[in-house]
C-alpha cells in the first residue's frame, strides 16, 4: 500500500512539468518516469548512487540523472537525498521551479522539518498557475497543519485540494487517506460545522458522521454505508467503506470478565494499594467483570508469573510502581495479554510498544499542558510560574517552557522557592517590587517631611501559575495580593491540582478568592453525576487523604476503561468521561487526561469552563 502511494506521488509530481510552458530557447523536459525505463545502465543504482553519478555529469545527462535520483529517492523514502537532489535541480534554468519547490517542501515535511517546509510553500503561493501545482500546494499545507495536531485547519486545505483534484481530474496521492484521518479526530459538533461546501466535502463529512454514529455496530454501519454510496456515486471516499466496515469487527470491545490486578499489598506503598483496591471493587457494580484476583506487585517476578498462569485472567491491570512494571513485562503471560499499567511509559519503550498494553498515569504534565493551552487561547504573552525548588518543580516548569516556545516568541518568567521563608523574596524580585521599594526609599531620603508612596509591580506579567502544594499556595497567594501594584490590572492566578486539598479546604480555604485550578472531577463538588458513589465513599472512607481519593478514582476509571480501549486507541477524537477527567489515548498507547477547572468564589468552589482552543504553532501563525 505504501509503495503504491509513493508511485502515485512520483507520477503526479513528475507530470507537473508536462503541463507547464517551456521557456524560449530551451528544450522541454520529458517525463522522468519514461526516462527511468530508458536509462538501462543505471537501473540497478539506488537514489544516492544516481545522485552521485549525476554530479559527475554535465548538461542534459546531469539533469536526467537528477530526475532519476529524485524518483528513486521517493520510492526508497530517502527524503534527505530527495531534498539534496531538488536543491541541485534548483540551479538549472530548464527545470519547473514551482514543481521542484513542492518536491523540496514534500521532502522536508517527511523529515519533520515542518517550519522550513511551510516557509517554502508560502514562498511559491503567488506562482501557482497550474491546477496540479495548486492542488499539491493545498495538500502539503494541510498535511503540515495535521502534523501540528490541528485537524480542523488541515481539513480546510485538504478540501480545497480535493475540489481542485475533482475539477481537473487529478489524483493527489495520500490526500484521501489524510482527509479521512483528520475527520476521525473531530467531534460530532465539529463535523456538523464542516457539513457544507462542495459535494466532495459534504460526502466526506457525512461518511465520517455515519462512521462515528454506527461504529461498533457492523450491520447498521454497513447499511448506512450502502445508503451513502447511492447518494455519492464515484466519491473518492468510497475506497474507505470496505476497510471501515471490516474494522468495526476489530474494534469489538474487550470482553473481560476475569481480571488479574497487580497492586502493592505490602511494604511502604500498601496504603496506596488499599485505595486502588477500593476503587476497583466499587467499579464492579456497573461492569461485566465477575471475578477479580489481586496479586501483590511487590512479589518476585517468578511468583507473579505463577499466579498469573494459575488465574488465566482475560485482562491485567497494574502494577502501580514503575519499577514493578519493568519487572512484570518479562512475564510471558503479560507479554501475550492485554493490560493497563498504572504509570507512564518509559521513553525508551515508546518505539517498541505492545499494541495491547496501555499506560494510565495521574501525570502532572497533562495539567501543565492544559494550563498552557488556556494561556495561549487567552492571548497571555508573559506568564509567571512559581514552583518549589525540587526536581518535580523544575521538571514541570521546564516542560511548560519547552511547550510554550512552540507557540510564542516571549519567554515566561519562572521563580523557584526553597521554603516558606524565601517565597516573599522570590515574588518581590520577579515582580520587581524590590526595585520599586528601593526607589521609594531613595525619594524619601531626599525629603524631611513624610512622603506618601505606593509600590509598583512590573506591568508585563499577565498571568501567574502556581505549581506548589496546598499549604504553599495558601502562603503564596496573600504575598501576590499584597505585592501586585494597585495601579495595575488584577493579574489572574492559576494553579494545578497540587494546590487543592479537600481535607485542608474543610477548615481553611485561606484567602484564595479568584484562584483558578485544574483538578480531577471526582475531587470537585458537582463535577460528576455519580451521587450514589460519592455518598457511599463518604460513608465508608470519610477521612481518607487526597492521594487515596485520587487513586480510588484512578482505579475506578481503569476498570471502566477496558471496554472502551480499542475505540479510544483507534479514533483520535474519541474521549471517555471518567472520574479522573476526559480520557483519550494519545501516541504510544498513553491515556491522556483533560481535567476540570474550578475556581474559589465567595468562600466556595465553583466549576468554570475556560477557553482551551488548540494553539497554532509559532511558525504558522501568519497563515
Amino acid at each position: 500500500m505504501q509503495l503504491k502511494k509513493l508511485s502515485l506521488i512520483v507520477a503526479i509530481l513528475s507530470g507537473l512539468s508536462a503541463c507547464g510552458t517551456t521557456p524560449k530557447n530551451q528544450q522541454p523536459v520529458s517525463n522522468p518516469q519514461s526516462q527511468v525505463q530508458k536509462a538501462q545502465p543505471q537501473e540497478n543504482l539506488d537514489a544516492n548512487a544516481l545522485y552521485t553519478l549525476a554530479l559527475s555529469k554535465q548538461g542534459a545527462s546531469r539533469i536526467q540523472l537528477l530526475y532519476n535520483a529524485r524518483e528513486a529517492a521517493i520510492i526508497e523514502r530517502n527524503w534527505l537525498v530527495l531534498e539534496q537532489v531538488c536543491f541541485e535541480l534548483e540551479t538549472k534554468a530548464s527545470v519547473d521551479h514551482v514543481q521542484n519547490k513542492l518536491y523540496i517542501a514534500f521532502a522536508q515535511k517527511e523529515q519533520g522539518k515542518f517550519e522550513s517546509a511551510h516557509t517554502i510553500l508560502q514562498s511559491v503561493d503567488a506562482q501557482l498557475k497550474l491546477a496540479e501545482h495548486r492542488g499539491w500546494h493545498q495538500y502539503l499545507t494541510g498535511s503540515i497543519f495535521a502534523s501540528q495536531k490541528l485537524p480542523k485547519k488541515a481539513l480546510v486545505h485538504y478540501f480545497k485540494s480535493a475540489d481542485i483534484a475533482q475539477q481537473n481530474k487529478l489524483t493527489i496521492a495520500g490526500l484521501d487517506n489524510d482527509i479521512w484521518s483528520a475527520l476521525q479526530q473531530l467531534s460530532s459538533y465539529a463535523l456538523e460545522r464542516f457539513d457544507r461546501g462542495s459535494v466532495i466535502q459534504q460526502g466526506w463529512v457525512k461518511l465520517a458522521k455515519y462512521h462515528q454514529v454506527y461504529l461498533g455496530s457492523t450491520v447498521q454501519l454497513h447499511q448506512a454505508m450502502n445508503n451513502w454510496q447511492r447518494r455519492y456515486k464515484n466519491h473518492p471516499g468510497s475506497f474507505i467503506i470496505p476497510s471501515e466496515v471490516k474494522s468495526t469487527i476489530n474494534l469489538a470491545p474487550y470482553q473481560a470478565t476475569k481480571l488479574a490486578i497487580l497492586l502493592p499489598q505490602s511494604g511502604s506503598s500498601e496504603r496506596l494499594g488499599a485505595a486502588l483496591k477500593n476503587g476497583f471493587l466499587a467499579a464492579m457494580d456497573k461492569s461485566q467483570v465477575n471475578e477479580i484476583y489481586f496479586i501483590d506487585e511487590m512479589d518476585s517476578a517468578e511468583l507473579i508469573e505463577r499466579e498469573l498462569q494459575k488465574v488465566q485472567a482475560d485482562f491485567i491491570i497494574g502494577p502501580l510502581l514503575k519499577s514493578n512494571i519493568v519487572k512484570v513485562k518479562s512475564s510471558s503471560f503479560v507479554a501475550q495479554s492485554a493490560a493497563i499499567f498504572l504509570n507512564e511509559i518509559d521513553p525508551e519503550d515508546a518505539e517498541r510498544i505492545h499494541t495491547e498494553h496501555y499506560y494510565f498515569a495521574l501525570n502532572p504534565e497533562h495539567e501543565v499542558e492544559q494550563a498552557m493551552v488556556h494561556f495561549l487561547a487567552k492571548g497571555f504573552q508573559k506568564p509567571m510560574l512559581l514552583a518549589p525548588n525540587t526536581p518535580s518543580g523544575q521538571r514541570l516548569i521546564a516542560h511548560f517552557n519547552s511547550q510554550w516556545q512552540n507557540f510564542s516568541e516571549t519567554e515566561p518568567e519562572a521563580g523557584f522557592y526553597n521554603n516558606s521563608e524565601d517565597m516573599v523574596e522570590v515574588i518581590t524580585q520577579l515582580l520587581e517590587v524590590d526595585r520599586s521599594q528601593a526607589r521609594i526609599k531613595e525619594v524619601k531620603s531626599l525629603f524631611r517631611s513624610e512622603v506618601e508612596s505606593e509600590t509598583r509591580s512590573r506591568r508585563d506579567i499577565d498571568a501567574i501559575y502556581i505549581l506548589g502544594d496546598a499549604i504553599e499556595t495558601r502562603l503564596i497567594k496573600p504575598y501576590l495580593d499584597v505585592n501586585v501594584s494597585t495601579f495595575a490590572e488584577r493579574i489572574p492566578l492559576y494553579a494545578s491540582s497540587r494546590s487543592y486539598s479537600k481535607q485542608i479546604d474543610k477548615t481553611d480555604k485561606g484567602d484564595l478568592e479568584g484562584l483558578y485550578f485544574t483538578e480531577l472531577p471526582w475531587m470537585l463538588p458537582d463535577a460528576i453525576n455519580e451521587r450514589n458513589l460519592r455518598d457511599t465513599y463518604a460513608r465508608l472512607w470519610p477521612e481518607q487523604a487526597d492521594i487515596e481519593q485520587r487513586l480510588f478514582a484512578m482505579a475506578h476509571d481503569a476498570l471502566n476503561l477496558i471496554p472502551e480501549l480499542k475505540q479510544l486507541s483507534k479514533i483520535p477524537g474519541k474521549e471517555f468521561d471518567g472520574l479522573t477527567g476526559s480520557l483519550s489515548i494519545k501516541e504510544a498507547n498513553q491515556i491522556h487526561r483533560k481535567l476540570s477547572w474550578g475556581q474559589y468564589h465567595k468562600n466556595s468552589i465553583r466549576l468554570v469552563s475556560l477557553d482551551e482552543r488548540l494553539p497554532t504553532p509559532l511558525f504558522m501563525q501568519k497563515e
